[in-house]
């Protein structure tokens, strides 16, 4: 159960101050992680990226062989302060990744390391714009995408779970989260067994997939439709990318407050930290490296759809 470590970052992070040395302090003081921060500056702002490393028993940290997973705390902003009140709907990404990363450190502290290294990063921006979005308004970003994939994905991640608000859309209305097929330099791939196991058993009830396209996968500025930046990571990697979207019923904007369902939230954080203990085993496949490989010699790279 991760239900108090959720309530502390929900906590940490509801405040129109908070930066990434906030957020630096309280996992030092709390289970003595250190954090890196790096400030990026945008035609809309600035906002504070935060890199945590839960170091595992065979992890390359400590000179293991153990794969790493990298969870990214997708989204635009926390808050947009200057127009509203509150945490927008479009945290989530953040309080999910945040809640990995104390409840995983948590459980070193307990003697239960994961086997592999386990890299967390999202952004800290309180003060985020507001932006159109059909069909509702979307939280922007103070930088753009090409400085989001800079500074959240590592050339260390062997697979990434990129976790992202996804409630402003007509097609994934569900309460709950979804996962995405697999995205492997360009291609969408089947999705993943071992990540649908995971779900059945964190959530007890048959698993919801969210629909993607190839406009998913191209550049966020392009003037495509995206139904949001959850798979923007895939583009900066040649690592397995699996999308974890944050769902709803009811259509709801990215700029939204009151919406951070907490039960819902984690949920979808118990399940990144369960697929966590099962990679860092080497028993939770992103994909198939034979089927991956036919595909190549068929139909050749997709390297136009990637930045790699």
């Amino acid at each position: 159960m991760t239900l108090k470590q959720v309530s502390e970052i929900l906590d940490l992070l509801d405040d129109p101050n908070v930066d990434g040395a906030k957020v630096a302090r309280f996992f030092e003081k709390r289970v003595a992680l250190r954090v890196e921060v790096e400030t990026a500056k945008g035609d809309r702002g600035s906002t504070d990226f935060v890199k945590i490393v839960v170091p595992g028993e065979r992890g390359r940290t400590r000179g293991g062989a153990a794969p790493t997973l990298g969870i990214i705390g997708r989204l635009g902003g926390l808050a947009a302060s200057q127009h509203q009140i509150g945490l927008a709907s479009d945290a989530d990404g953040a309080i999910v990744a945040l809640s990995c990363a104390l409840k995983i450190a948590e459980m070193k502290e307990k003697s239960y390391s994961l086997q592999g290294d386990v890299r967390i990063s999202t952004h800290i921006c309180p003060n985020a714009p507001i932006v159109h979005h059909d069909p509702v308004t979307f939280m922007g970003s103070p930088v753009n995408m090409a400085t989001m994939n800079k500074c959240e994905v590592s050339s260390e991640m062997d697979a990434i779970l990129s976790v992202d608000t996804t409630r402003g859309n007509r097609i994934a209305k569900f309460k709950g989260f979804a996962i995405t097929p697999t995205i492997l330099q360009g291609y969408i791939l089947r999705v993943s067994e071992d990540l649908l196991d995971v779900y059945e058993r964190v959530t007890g009830r048959i698993p919801r997939v969210l629909p993607v396209t190839t406009q998913d996968l191209t550049p966020y500025e392009n003037g495509l439709y995206h139904i949001n930046s959850i798979l923007q990571p895939s583009r900066a990697t040649q690592a397995p990318v699996v999308g974890i979207a944050r769902t709803t019923e009811t259509v709801i904007p990215g700029s939204a407050t009151g919406a951070n369902q907490i039960v819902d939230i984690e949920v979808a954080t118990r399940f990144c930290i369960e697929a966590a203990k099962e990679y860092g085993k080497s028993k939770c496949k992103f994909y198939d490296p034979t089927e991956f490989a036919t595909l190549l010699r068929l139909y050749g790279p997709m390297k136009h759809l990637y930045e790699f």
